[in-house]
């Protein structure tokens, strides 16, 4: 029933509604992530440095360039379910990235430094975000897969992802580095990028391939990051695990992750960070569609663990 109502509440609605009850879809340049337009088109646009294409992946532009490279790179394998690639499932992931953004979810929760903020340093991703590092392993991760898989073809200069000031230990920077210790994800984003795939597949074919990998992305991530949950309100701290719990449901659909689809989808999530006061289904400033999927993940989370 839980994911039902999820996926009845969001996914089922038309564009017109979502951006009837929503602020944050709307038409226009509003339906891309924040900053699109300004991040790299592809990898040739990165900074080269000692014969690498260097990457920034703890800077939000940086983070964006990967994404729009992944897409640009895979467009022609969707032309036939969209113009201007809006039918591409690998939209999804950066207009998640850009709600994590938009709504301060990327910036340092703990305070201790200004990376985030709009009176500080507002394009980098703190590394003591929990958002921040999860989603390294649903933009990094799947990166180097397609590097691997050939995606991107053969390239002049080798890849260098710059590491964080911190937490170094928590994550991989290379295709050889990530395949040496985690192996089993960068085997399942190889598989959704292999190119011979790519150019004959089907569209719930490629649907299951990609969420396959995402929830094997989040299931690497969640135990890694346990302790950044510390520095968010109890809400947000629990909305995060709520909404990681809720992606594997979702998978399970095989729900499409278009541009078009995605935005309907997310005008339902929180526009901005839960605080302590956050009481749901109350929330004054959320809409009551943000209210009750906020209630439905949390029961669909509460009832998984029951049940085990």
């Amino acid at each position: 029933f839980g994911i039902r109502a999820l996926l009845v509440v969001t996914v089922t609605l038309s564009p017109v509604t979502a951006t009837a009850q929503s602020g944050n879809y709307v038409a226009g340049e509003d339906v891309y992530p924040p900053l699109w337009d300004l991040a790299p088109e592809n990898l040739l646009d990165f900074p080269v440095k000692d014969n690498k294409i260097v990457i920034s992946a703890w800077n939000y532009q940086g983070r964006l360039g990967v994404y729009k490279s992944l897409l640009n790179a895979s467009a022609k394998y969707f032309s036939t379910f969209g113009s201007q690639n809006r039918g591409n499932i690998l939209w999804g992931l950066p207009l998640q990235h850009g709600w994590q953004f938009r709504t301060g979810r990327l910036a340092d929760p703990s305070g201790v430094t200004s990376c985030g903020y709009e009176n500080g340093e507002l394009l980098c991703l703190s590394v003591r975000s929990w958002w921040s590092c999860m989603n390294y392993y649903l933009a990094i991760i799947p990166f180097l897969g397609a590097v691997e898989a050939g995606l991107f073809g053969e390239l002049p200069y080798e890849i260098e992802i710059l590491p964080p000031e911190e937490q170094t230990d928590e994550f991989c920077y290379s295709v050889k580095d990530c395949w040496s210790s985690m192996p089993k994800l960068m085997d399942d984003w190889k598989a959704f990028f292999e190119v011979n795939n790519f150019s004959s597949f089907k569209l719930d074919d490629a649907l299951g391939l990609m969420w396959k990998a995402h929830t094997t992305s989040i299931a690497y991530a969640l135990p890694r990051f346990q302790d950044s949950l510390k520095y968010l309100s109890g809400p947000e701290a629990n909305f995060g695990e709520d909404w990681a719990n809720a992606v594997d449901f979702i998978a399970a659909t095989h729900f499409s992750t278009d541009l078009p689809t995605t935005n309907n989808f997310q005008a339902f999530l929180p526009q901005r960070m839960l605080v302590e006061e956050d009481v749901i289904p109350f929330i004054s400033d959320f809409s009551p569609e943000q209210n009750n999927v906020l209630v439905t993940l949390r029961a669909l989370h509460r009832a998984n663990k029951l049940t085990g």
